[in-house]
């Protein structure tokens, strides 16, 4: 066995290896660029060297310094995590020549796999089933737009070498198609030094399913079952779950024997992954391979007890699988929520800054459930612009699949991030949504969802009104604590009053509030009445109440007579009055936000790339006006109107902050 390994990668992956190797006794080394000297990766380890500036193409990327800490450490291995090298066949054929293992898979099965255009000639070979598009190069714009048409709408327009969501755009017409190559070709020559692109047929109705394999240098591959991964917002995964609630064990099977069989085709050892389309009778199309760890392994880990990291340690120091096929079996339910520092609220665009708080929820691991927290984070520490936004990677697992997304539920609910956008309120919702809990969904959930983008949720009435009796009885505790400090008098109790207006979601609830040593009952105008227990106080920002039995978390702020509550996706302001101020607040009017209709506002920190338009153009809605880049990412802007631009004040390169006034139209 290995003693000392180095994790080729940053952030949440690299804390993951840094765990399954300490658990067998393994010392490690971290690299860092300049922007993570003092990231979490860099803490855990044992040891950590410096390999460049903070852009990834002058550090993770760079081979030669990658190598370079290689010998400074003696490092007798190296994992390389996923994105950066970990399917780059030049650094596995690097290390090859320094004799240090590579652990993944053979320098050739990167080759053959990592390329999507030759994986799927060799997939077709091996008679696995392929989704209809042009295998060949494509020089320009204008060869794009006629291979699209042949194909025929809508198509997908992928890197070559691309993965995580990078270089990849769905083009539903010519100019579509013509806007989406130059960026996919941008993006993948940024993120992975490749500009290559193809086209296939975009499946409609799509569900994305992917099966991991995992193989030794003795001739053994299984299959560990399958993760539902079709919850994606710009091709990039946000939820996933295994097993997938669409599935039957023939189709699983099925789709099983076709991994293994194709792994075997290019030799394959190591943790790995085939990604299939499933359309809605459940024929099942190849996709691509990822000829590394997967983001959500973790789901993976929590149904067959398999812990893959460990497995793929084992395998590069030349162990055989300790089991069979016959030894994978399906242990209860798990979900994976991935928390991005991005914020829902303004189209899911990046977010970057200091976590001025950073509270997960507690992990726990026991027979009943389990919640995991996968991070690379901490709070006090920055979110940086120059890599990829994820926070971490939040898992709850339980015997089946409702309790599984109960207890995530309540985790999301207790997980507090401030300082930065965040899209927690989001996965809230989506926890929530008819559709997920049903099983009921595809790829374009969030297309189809939230046409409009995510605007926060409205709690429907039962769950508003276990929010407003919680913050009532919470009101009444924060008053007394208040009479106490003032001192004006000696019976506190008796100075506060049991009759309040509750006002949330624009709706009055007149309540009376009843309490005694072991909570409050709280009795609404109607009659209802509802038991409130906790022992919360006031200055927390996170409240865990009991109401009438069931679990209630809120995250809490204080604002002028009420507090600000977070919860189940919704953020609300709740007021609450004595019944005489709650007369005159409704008096009171109403203030109007300003008026930017007629500015384009930068909506995320980032680099201007691109100004489409001149000062004095006309332009239609719809039509693009300037392209941002942020943490490897292309955002286009586009009208939302039509209208006509008199100042342009930015020019491609300037480095912009948020809401910065880009240009201004008539």
């Amino acid at each position: 066995m290995f003693r000392k390994i180095l994790i080729a990668n940053r952030g949440e992956i690299a804390c993951r290896v840094i765990k399954s190797a300490r658990k067998i006794g393994i010392a490690t080394v971290a690299i860092y660029s300049d922007a993570d000297r003092d990231a979490l990766h860099v803490r855990m380890a044992d040891e950590a060297v410096r390999i460049g500036r903070p852009p990834a193409n002058q550090s993770y990327i760079v081979i030669d310094n990658v190598m370079r800490a290689i010998r400074e450490t003696g490092a007798e291995a190296v994992h390389p995590g996923y994105g950066f090298l970990s399917e780059n066949a030049k650094f596995a054929e690097a290390l090859e020549r320094e004799g240090v293992a590579f652990i993944g898979p053979p320098k050739g099965a990167i080759e053959a796999m990592g390329d999507k255009i030759t994986s799927k000639k060799i997939a077709m070979e091996a008679n696995v089933s392929t989704v209809p598009g042009y295998m060949g190069l494509i020089g320009d714009a204008d060869e794009a737009v006629k291979i699209a048409g042949e194909i025929g709408y809508p198509v997908m327009i992928k890197a070559s070498a691309g993965g995580g969501g990078k270089g990849m755009r769905i083009a539903w017409n010519d100019q579509e198609t013509r806007e989406g190559f130059q960026s996919s070709k941008n993006e993948a020559a940024s993120s992975f030094g490749d500009d290559r692109i193809f086209i296939e047929k975009f499946v409609t109705k799509p569900r994305h399913i992917e099966i991991q394999v995992l193989g030794d240098t003795h001739g053994n591959c299984v299959y560990l079952n399958e993760r539902e991964c079709s919850i994606q917002r710009r091709n990039q995964k946000v939820v996933e779950e295994a097993p997938s609630p669409f599935l039957d064990a023939a189709i699983r099977k099925a789709m099983g024997e076709q991994a293994v069989a194709l792994a075997k085709a290019v030799g394959y050892c190591s943790a790995g992954t085939v990604e299939f389309i499933v359309d809605g009778e459940r024929n099942f199309y190849f996709l691509e391979m990822n000829t590394r760890l997967q983001v959500e392994h973790p789901v993976t880990e929590l149904i067959t007890g398999v812990d893959l990291v460990e497995q793929m340690i084992r395998v590069a120091a030349g162990e055989k699988l300790p089991f069979g096929q016959k030894d994978i079996g399906i242990n209860g339910w798990a979900i994976e929520n991935r928390v991005y520092a991005e914020d829902p609220y303004r189209g899911f665009l990046p977010s970057i800054g200091r976590l001025s708080r950073y509270r997960p929820p507690a992990e726990i691991a026991t027979a009943d459930h389990v919640v995991r927290n996968d991070t690379g984070v901490y709070e006090g520490g920055e979110i940086s612009m120059y890599y990829d936004p994820m926070i971490a990677k939040l898992c709850t697992w339980a015997p089946t699949r409702a309790q599984a997304i109960e207890h995530m539920r309540v985790a999301l609910d207790s997980f507090e991030i401030e300082g930065i956008g965040h899209n927690l309120p989001f996965l809230s919702a989506v926890m929530d949504h008819p559709k997920f809990i049903s099983g009921d969904m595809t790829t374009a959930f969030i297309a189809e969802e939230y046409p409009d983008g995510f605007s926060g949720v409205d709690l429907p009435q039962e769950a508003l009104r276990r929010v407003v009796a919680a913050t009532a009885a919470m009101h009444r505790v924060a008053e007394i604590r208040r009479t106490r400090v003032s001192g004006r008098m000696d019976n506190h109790e008796r100075r506060v009053g049991t009759d309040w207006v509750v006002i949330a979601q624009n709706q009055r609830f007149p309540v009376a509030i009843r309490a005694d040593r072991g909570g409050a009952t709280v009795e609404f105008g109607d009659g209802t009445i509802h038991r409130v227990e906790s022992d919360w106080t006031p200055g927390d920002p996170l409240a865990t109440l009991d109401v009438d039995g069931a679990p209630l978390v809120l995250k809490v702020g204080k604002i002028t007579a009420g507090f600000r509550v977070r919860t189940r996706g919704a953020a609300l302001d709740v007021r609450i009055y004595t019944p005489r101020i709650a007369e005159l607040a409704a008096l009171m009017p109403e203030k109007l936000p300003p008026d930017t209709s007629r500015m384009l506002l930068c909506p995320m920190p980032g680099k201007l790339v691109a100004v489409a338009v001149i000062e004095g153009d006309e332009v239609q809605e719809g039509q693009a006006l300037a392209t941002i880049e942020a943490m490897k990412m292309e955002n286009v802007l586009r009208a939302e109107k039509k209208v006509r631009v008199t100042k342009i004040n930015a020019a491609p390169g300037d480095s912009l902050a948020v809401d910065q006034i880009i240009m201004e139209f008539e």
